[in-house]
């Protein structure tokens, strides 16, 4: 089946849905999005800083609509589709950001939070995902974009789990895109994949360690994947991946993956784990009730990356492509010149005028 031209608004035009809106990557690309013009249907399991943060941004004069949510219930998210479309008509964008983890070893981590994490990081991405198709098929389009990990493509000790969920979140977006794309819908679907980011997802997950969990570096700054969440939201694409680090760990497990392996085992373990004893008290309980004050960023990292140069590459390929074109097309031509005047220089040279000699025949007799 021919498929339909996607016609993307600029964010000014635009109505977005944000799941998992009151913290780190969520907020960001709500705060970002409503700057630039959008209207916002944000939604979280927080009722009070959800609505809280709704408050800030009408009091700015933006126009948000908050939801209580929990995407792992289906007939929740049909509830905040039906509230979407009642509100403002329609849906242009719909970000499936919500997410949960725990830290600890499989044997560690019980089953019922395992079976947490995929309802809230796979099924929650299912859910919304379907809901948005259902809306966008009605309309003119609109574009899908799913929150996975660079733990989509490398799975790591500690967040088994949770590797688990994001490597069946990408499975399952390729799948969309490709029944979307075979039916026609003018529907983008597009998977982000961030790398270690600066936000409080370490401090919502449960952890099952003798030690406080880490971010393993390089640290990102969540801006970073807001940045590449309304890129997508205004641009045709199907991956966008955030830190170099998320291209390398792809490359090394398709190119070396026993050695991939091997330093998993050995590495990536000691990297999530600080030599901070872990406290009690019941902390890093998110994943069966709610947690979170409405903040960005984590308060711990002391070093965070504000530009990811990869980002930049993927998201101006096109044109930093035609520009080294036109700069070889440009240094081609100056060659072509040089050379030209260096021949009419040694033309000139050797072909000046000479004064004619009148040249006596020796007589040989």
């Amino acid at each position: 089946m021919t498929m339909g031209r996607i016609r993307l608004r600029p964010l000014r035009a635009q109505v977005m849905v944000i799941t998992g809106a009151t913290s780190g990557i969520g907020l960001a690309t709500a705060m970002r999005a409503a700057d630039a013009g959008a209207r916002l249907v944000l939604a979280a399991r927080n009722r009070e800083p959800l609505e809280r943060i709704a408050e800030v941004l009408r009091n700015k004069g933006h126009e948000a609509r908050a939801v209580v949510c929990d995407v792992g219930n289906e007939d929740q998210v049909r509830h905040l589709e039906a509230t979407a479309v009642d509100t403002f008509g329609r849906v242009d964008t719909w970000v499936n950001n919500a997410g949960i983890s725990a830290y600890g070893t499989l044997a560690d981590i019980p089953l019922a939070e395992q079976r947490r994490i995929f309802e809230t990081d796979f099924w929650g991405v299912v859910h919304g995902s379907l809901a948005a198709a259902r809306v966008m098929r009605r309309q003119e389009g609109g574009v899908i974009v799913n929150v996975g990990s660079v733990l989509s493509d490398r799975a790591i000790p500690l967040q088994v789990p949770y590797a688990a969920a994001k490597h069946a979140v990408k499975g399952f977006t390729d799948g969309l895109r490709m029944e979307l794309l075979r039916e026609g819908a003018p529907i983008s679907v597009t998977l982000i994949k961030p790398t270690s980011i600066d936000t409080p997802y370490k401090d919502h997950a449960a952890a099952h360690l003798t030690r406080e969990p880490t971010n393993p570096p390089p640290v990102y700054d969540a801006d970073l994947v807001a940045d590449a969440i309304l890129h997508a939201a205004t641009h045709r694409t199907r991956v966008l991946s955030v830190g170099g680090g998320a291209r390398l760990m792809t490359l090394t497990r398709h190119l070396f993956p026993g050695l991939s392996d091997l330093v998993g085992a050995k590495v990536f373990g000691d990297l999530q784990v600080t030599d901070v004893p872990r406290g009690g008290g019941g902390r890093h309980q998110g994943l069966f009730r709610p947690v979170g004050r409405g903040r960005v960023h984590n308060t711990s990292e002391a070093y965070v990356r504000r530009f990811s140069t990869y980002l930049f590459w993927q998201k101006h390929k096109t044109s930093i492509f035609v520009g080294l074109l036109a700069a070889a097309g440009l240094a081609w031509l100056a060659n072509r010149e040089c050379e030209r005047r260096e021949r009419e220089r040694h033309r000139s040279r050797w072909h000046l005028p000479r004064r004619r000699r009148k040249h006596r025949r020796r007589r040989l007799w």
